[in-house]
């Protein structure tokens, strides 16, 4: 007898899913307000370039808008008991064209166009032509008293040319001119009311201040001063210009050139990837940040340069201490008759004196005619000094050859040591001794001369004998420049900058 077959047990019957709920709406909502926005921008009601700006703050909102609209939904499903539904493929994709698109409006809003239009030489007519929308130009001037005993004037500039003018009145005057970039006449006015060149009183002066936006409005302005006003200068972006004052100046100056020239008092200067030209300078120059070019010349006080310099930095005649400062280099000196110029492989520097420090890097150094005591160090470079009444000096450079220039009659004490080098000597005085790795040179040349000592690491050591010093030029007669109405100072005369290329 065979076994029963056994039936198979039914599996239990699942439960139904719960209904889903009907299809978001989200999607829907976010698509329509792109409609909307795309509608008004070509029916012309708003700008293309308004739009722009609008989508490119506000295009969170779209996202935060779907967010709200999808917890509404959830919770209705909720209460129905119906089963929510998910963002979806389709909703995927168009919430990350969204985050790309706002993104990338947001980027493109950010950027100094400014700054382009300018490397470019693209001037605004051909800007517009690129970009779209026009450009309005706009002038006007306005006045104020200055209160009495007050000599401050501050003036601050977002974006535009400032010049500084004299004026023989107690008061404060500006000429202003604007370019205002923008789809219509009607948005460029609305631009004009929103940046008005202002005069405003102060315990101490006055403030002038123009408004500006980097992408739409350059305020250029005028401003005429008494003469003896000191002067508080902020320039955003845009060229400073100053031209015989009686006062001090302080100047912070981005993106552009910062020019001061006759200055009866003493000039401090900040800059952000900007140049400076001084010319003429009563008082003391001090110039620091993030600077391009620097040239100075002419200062009958001090020169201090604390900063970065990615160009190159021209010193002529400075007739008080000399201090630079920078990642790079420090040196510090007592006088400048001649010319120095810096740039990122080479310092040159004529009729110098000293006592002067130098501790610089991967430099070519070329000092001629230095005259004082002076302490240099460097490496990965060359060294060339020609002396012309030399102190106690002393020269340690790795990685490079000296040569130094003595004049004839010169009194000193040389004591020299190379190692992985060669020491040559036009003097007989000298004694060298030459082992297999190195080499050492000893002996004075007159009597009670100053010392000079010269360490050298994988390099040459070479004396020479200089020709005679020749006195550094005397700058010519000044002119004659009225510093108050009814009296006159002298300044230094205006120099021919020499033609030569600066890196």
């Amino acid at each position: 007898m065979g076994n029963p077959v056994m039936a198979p047990t039914p599996a239990p019957p699942q439960p139904p899913l719960p209904p889903r709920a009907p299809r978001s709406i989200a999607g829907a909502v976010v698509l329509i307000l792109l409609g909307i926005l795309f509608l008004l921008g070509t029916m012309g009601i708003v700008g293309v370039h308004g739009l722009a700006e609008f989508f490119s703050k506000f295009w969170p909102v779209l996202l935060i808008l779907w967010g709200i609209v999808k917890l509404i939904e959830h919770e209705q499903a909720k209460r129905a008991g119906l089963q929510s539904r998910g963002i979806g493929v389709g909703g995927v994709f168009l919430m990350l064209f969204v985050i790309v698109a706002g993104l990338a409006a947001t980027g493109i809003s950010h950027f100094n166009w400014g700054d382009l239009r300018d490397q470019l030489q693209i001037d605004d007519q051909d800007f517009d032509e690129i970009f779209g929308g026009s450009t309005f130009d706009y002038s006007g001037d306005v006045n104020a008293d200055l209160p009495s005993g007050a000599t401050i004037v501050e003036i601050n500039d977002d974006h535009g040319v400032v010049t500084v003018n004299v004026a023989n009145e107690k008061k404060v005057r500006v000429a202003w001119r604007k370019k205002i970039h923008a789809e219509n006449q009607s948005a460029a006015d609305n631009f004009n009311k929103k940046t008005d060149v202002t005069i405003v009183p102060t315990g101490k002066g006055a403030l002038v201040s123009a408004a500006g936006n980097e992408k739409a409005v350059t305020t250029d302005i005028d401003v005429y001063v008494p003469r003896d006003a000191q002067l508080v200068i902020s320039a955003k972006r845009g060229d400073v210009n100053i031209n015989g004052m009686g006062g001090g100046v302080q100047v912070t100056g981005a993106h552009g050139e910062v020019n001061i020239t006759d200055l009866v008092g003493s000039a401090a200067v900040t800059l952000d990837r900007s140049a400076t030209h001084i010319r003429h300078v009563k008082g003391d120059v001090t110039i620091q940040g993030r600077a391009n070019e620097v040239d100075v010349e002419d200062v009958d006080g001090a020169a201090q340069l604390n900063g970065e310099f990615m160009e190159s930095v021209r010193l002529v005649r400075i007739s008080k201490t000399v201090g630079f400062h920078s990642s790079r280099t420090d040196m510090e000196f007592a006088r400048l008759d001649g010319r120095l110029d810096l740039d990122s492989g080479d310092l040159r520097a004529d009729s110098l004196f000293g006592p002067m420090r130098l501790n610089t890097r991967s430099k070519d150094i070329a000092l001629e005619g230095l005259s004082g005591d002076m302490r240099l160090e460097d490496e990965n470079g060359t060294v060339e000094v020609g002396l012309q009444k030399p102190g106690n000096i002393q020269i340690d450079n790795r990685k490079g050859d000296v040569q130094i220039a003595i004049p004839p009659k010169t009194a000193i004490k040389v004591e020299a040591r190379t190692r992985e080098g060669e020491i040559q000597s036009d003097f007989d005085e000298i004694k060298i001794e030459s082992g297999e790795k190195q080499a050492s040179a000893s002996g004075s040349i007159g009597t009670n001369g100053p010392r000079l000592a010269i360490n050298c690491d994988k390099g040459n050591i070479e004396l020479r004998k200089g020709t005679v010093a020749v006195a550094p030029p005397s700058p010519p007669e000044p002119p004659a420049v009225p510093a108050t109405p009814g009296k006159t100072k002298s300044l230094p005369a205006p120099k021919a900058k020499p033609v030569e290329s600066e890196n």
